[in-house]
């Protein structure tokens, strides 16, 4: 197995709240959200200012930038979401949806999947239109995965279930209790027929797509929460960031843990480590935290 070695590149501060998510643009520039209900473009070829794009009046838990329609989805806690055109920085519709969180959103070409904190998911098009809606809980809906190849997707619930929908219809195809407490990930894994979930319970478990979600796998991950799994490193690796403060390179074949970096080891984050985004730039690494900051790793394997 190789090992890994990592060296912090950057640390890039400017928002005055906690920080709660971050999602890609292009290969090298990155969107960054949090409580202060900035959304702020960063890239890395340049670093050291961030670009205010959009502020809302609340916080911030779900952004997600479409590709294919050149379009920036901002999920606004209490309210709903926005459409922004990143270029002008201007809103190009908005849509009113809970008066509760939103607490992920992901898209497709064709539509916005978003989950809230009423325990309900929606399908809605482009033309902000509710395709689909479905209510299966009364607790949040933490987390949304998307595979457009099985045109389904995975959402998972406070209420420690994962259900899984049709993408077409909304239809929910199965559900069942994944973990003993809330569900605060789910990823696809880009290469083997398996589903990861993460949670509060600070484990992580891996679910056989071929096998009716069949739990393959549990691994005590870390001391607390884990709040989200990304993966990288061209499928190579993946990574899992913690309520404990520390961030977890693993193996994605074998599941074992590579390397932790932490604030004793490399200067990491003082506090909760919130969301992870593996950028295809220099192949490095971005978390952000309840400390306000983001920071930029080189993730190097040596074999």
């Amino acid at each position: 197995m190789s090992s890994i070695q990592v060296k912090k590149q950057h640390t890039l501060t400017g928002h005055k709240d906690s920080l709660y998510t971050l999602c890609a643009y292009t290969d090298s520039a990155f969107f960054s959200a949090g409580g202060d209900g900035m959304v702020v473009l960063w890239d890395l070829k340049s670093p050291d200012t961030g670009k205010m794009i959009v502020k809302v009046p609340a916080s911030v838990y779900g952004i997600s930038y479409n590709k294919e329609r050149d379009v920036l989805v901002v999920g606004q806690n209490f309210s709903g979401i926005h459409l922004v055109d990143v270029n002008t920085k201007k809103e190009i519709g908005s849509l009113a949806l809970t008066s509760k969180a939103i607490f992920d959103i992901q898209t497709t070409s064709e539509a916005i999947f978003v989950a809230t904190g009423e325990g309900e998911v929606f399908k809605i098009d482009w033309n902000l239109q509710i395709m689909a809606s479905e209510k299966l809980s009364v607790e949040s809906a933490r987390s949304i995965a998307v595979s457009e190849e099985r045109k389904e997707m995975a959402v998972g619930f406070s209420d420690h279930h994962i259900r899984i929908f049709d993408t077409e219809s909304l239809n929910l195809k199965k559900e069942f209790k994944a973990h003993e407490i809330s569900v605060f990930s789910v990823r696809y894994h880009p290469q083997l027929p398996v589903l990861m979930s993460a949670s509060r319970d600070a484990r992580f478990k891996l679910w056989d797509l071929d096998n009716d979600y069949q739990m393959v796998e549990e691994v005590v991950g870390h001391m607390y929460a884990i709040n989200h799994i990304e993966f990288g490193g061209s499928g190579k690796y993946f990574v899992t960031c913690s309520m404990d403060k520390s961030i977890k390179v693993w193996d994605a074949t074998e599941f074992k843990l590579l390397k932790v970096i932490d604030k004793a080891r490399h200067a990491g984050h003082a506090t909760s480590v919130n969301k992870l985004l593996w950028m295809n730039y220099r192949n490095w690494l971005v978390s952000c935290s309840d400390d306000r900051t983001i920071s930029v790793w080189e993730v190097l394997s040596e074999h």
